[in-house]
């Protein structure tokens, strides 16, 4: 099964990515600092709203003999820079550990939600995760930026008041 996904660039933030740059590393850098925790709450926010729609999206078919495991494996987790990039990067995706669904029968997660997100030749399409990021990406991408600008200026204080001490 081939992955698809879908990417959200965010732009604008110039004079922010300039004072991380200006930073010392290890204030920066330190187990991902302001821009790992700032993807972090994006991601968990567009999780919500992600859970929300696959709730919706197994109401709304034509069986609703759900267990809910597949909305349990809906999770944002950090994932590897891309291929020959530096930085962070945050998914939501499915967790892959199977489940027994309604039936008892196992059942993998990543094939359910895909079928549901893109539909086969005997299932019409239910998306519920771009509908997510269509609907309130614009939202995510302004918390996303707003957290990270305070994050980085908390980091600036934090900075200036050790320095300010050493003189």
């Amino acid at each position: 099964m081939s992955r698809i996904g879908m990417t959200m660039n965010i732009t604008g933030l110039d004079g922010t990515i300039g004072t991380l740059q200006s930073l010392p590393a290890e204030v920066v850098s330190k187990r991902g600092g302001p821009v790992k925790m700032a993807l972090a709450r994006g991601a968990r926010i567009l999780r919500g709203y992600a859970k929300q729609n696959l709730r919706a999206a197994i109401a709304n078919a034509p069986t609703t003999r759900s267990t809910g495991e597949l909305e349990k494996r809906v999770i944002a987790s950090r994932g590897k820079a891309p291929n020959g990039t530096k930085g962070e990067r945050y998914l939501v995706r499915i967790k892959k550990k199977d489940y027994l669904n309604a039936d008892g029968v196992r059942t993998n997660p990543l094939m359910t939600a895909n079928l549901l997100e893109w539909g086969s030749s005997h299932q019409p399409a239910t998306p519920w995760l771009r509908p997510a990021v269509m609907q309130h990406g614009g939202q995510i991408i302004t918390a996303t930026r707003d957290d990270l600008t305070r994050r980085v200026d908390l980091a600036v204080k934090k900075l200036a008041a050790q320095n300010a001490g050493t003189r």
